[in-house]
């Protein structure tokens, strides 16, 4: 595979690039990293997505969108180290949890979390942070901790007892939230150490070095013992 051909359109505080981010790294494949502004609607980047989203992957002279398939069209393409199970069952439950974090953690913790304090500020919304989304967001967040708790108790990783692209799915989103400090990790040891685990692994190591001009990361961000 040409590595030279692959280019990662991306933010540095999307979660959605960031899994992406992660599984280029754990199958050692490098990307440029392209920042995209995908609020603005630049035409140019309208023509690589229409639906104005990041991330969007070019590989092989093709333009690849929504972070999902990405990620499962990478596991097809280098399956060493693999990030799905073989066996239906675990396909189906790393599955699961993915679609999880993307979307129900995302809705209910992220958006209201990051979007209100930090998003609408890079977009120039103008609007201040929506009170009630914030409490809302960290009342969420210490439920969908205590569940993947729950799933920790049972298991090795968030799935199974191998890491698999849930993991991922899921350290993104709480990365994104522990650069501006909104984890209460204090509460969840049990997701800390798991947090630490995949944080460790070299595929993280240019998401701790992200920098978001005007926001500063939390002093234990990049720090592997938080």
């Amino acid at each position: 595979m040409n590595q030279a051909t692959i280019r990662l359109y991306h933010h540095p505080l999307s979660p959605f690039c960031r899994k992406v981010r992660l599984v280029l790294g754990e199958k050692r494949l490098e990307a440029e990293l392209v920042e995209e502004r995908w609020w603005e609607k630049d035409a140019d980047f309208l023509r690589r997505n229409p639906a104005g989203q990041v991330p969007v992957l070019r590989m092989g002279g093709r333009h690849l969108s929504d972070s999902t398939a990405i990620c499962e069209y990478l596991e097809e393409r280098v399956p060493d180290p693999p990030l799905l199970p073989r066996d239906p069952e675990g396909r189906y439950e790393a599955r699961r949890l993915v679609a999880w974090f993307d979307g129900k953690f995302h809705a209910e913790v992220t958006r209201r979390l990051m979007g209100e304090r930090v998003l609408k500020k890079l977009m120039g919304a103008g609007a201040p942070p929506d009170s009630a989304a914030v409490k809302a967001g960290a009342r969420d967040i210490k439920l969908h901790l205590a569940y993947m708790t729950e799933l920790l108790d049972q298991r090795r990783w968030l799935a199974g007892n191998d890491m698999t692209l849930a993991d991922f799915a899921a350290a993104a989103q709480l990365s994104v939230l522990d650069y501006v400090s909104d984890v209460p990790w204090h509460l969840f040891e049990t997701v800390k150490d798991w947090y630490a685990k995949i944080k460790s692994r070299p595929a993280f190591r240019s998401i701790l070095a992200d920098q978001v001009p005007g926001f500063r990361p939390a002093p234990h961000y990049a720090d592997l013992d938080f």
